[in-house]
């Protein structure tokens, strides 16, 4: 059954709804990749990352993603000129999301911007359990206890499947991230220095 879910930074202020969400809409993996865990130290907030530097992301299609309030104080940056637009409230530092171009009907929402308990359900009713654990090479420690039965195969399958989905039903639009007409990011993104990129 699909539900729609409540998306809220810690403060607040940024707010709006996922629509339609069930786990066959979506592809929820747990991401261990440099540029996730620099995201999160960049936002230097607790949360983001389990203990090996996993960050849990949803992805889903940008139209079924609607910003409702505090849409002044979405932020962006990116971690090179040719990185991913990574999203968050500017006020405070609450992760949003991923999304790679305005062309690309994907958006990779973060854990910590669903208040997926605002109708009492935990995590894995709402979005299913990870389909796959990625880029495990760069996790923190070791991560051999994560739940078996995940595959970065199944990880791409689903994503490929959601991506042609979206492009044929024009599920990329309208985006709570890109201008529709423009293709203009709707923050001006941040690009971090290749010294800002080190530190971190």
């Amino acid at each position: 059954m699909r539900h729609d879910i409540p998306l809220r930074c810690d403060c607040g202020t940024l707010a709006g709804v996922a629509l339609g969400v069930a786990p066959s809409t979506g592809c929820r993996v747990v991401c261990y990749c440099r540029d996730c865990q620099a995201f999160a130290r960049f936002l230097a907030r607790p949360g983001i990352t389990d203990e090996w530097g996993g960050t849990d992301i949803f992805q889903i299609a940008p139209a079924r993603v609607r910003l409702t309030a505090g849409t002044d104080a979405l932020s962006c940056v990116r971690l090179s000129d040719k990185g991913m637009h990574r999203w968050y409230c500017g006020e405070c530092k609450t992760p949003v999301g991923n999304t790679l171009s305005p062309r690309i009907p994907f958006v990779g929402l973060i854990h910590s911007f669903m208040d997926h308990r605002n109708d009492g359900r935990e995590r894995d009713a709402a979005l299913g359990k990870p389909l796959g654990y990625v880029q495990t090479k760069f996790a923190v420690g070791n991560v051999s206890s994560r739940p078996r039965g995940t595959s970065p195969l199944r990880v791409i399958a689903r994503s490929v499947r959601l991506l042609g989905t979206a492009w044929l039903s024009g599920a990329g639009s309208p985006s709570a991230f890109f201008d529709d007409r423009t293709h203009v990011p709707r923050a001006t993104p941040r690009v971090l220095q290749p010294d800002e990129r080190r530190a971190l």
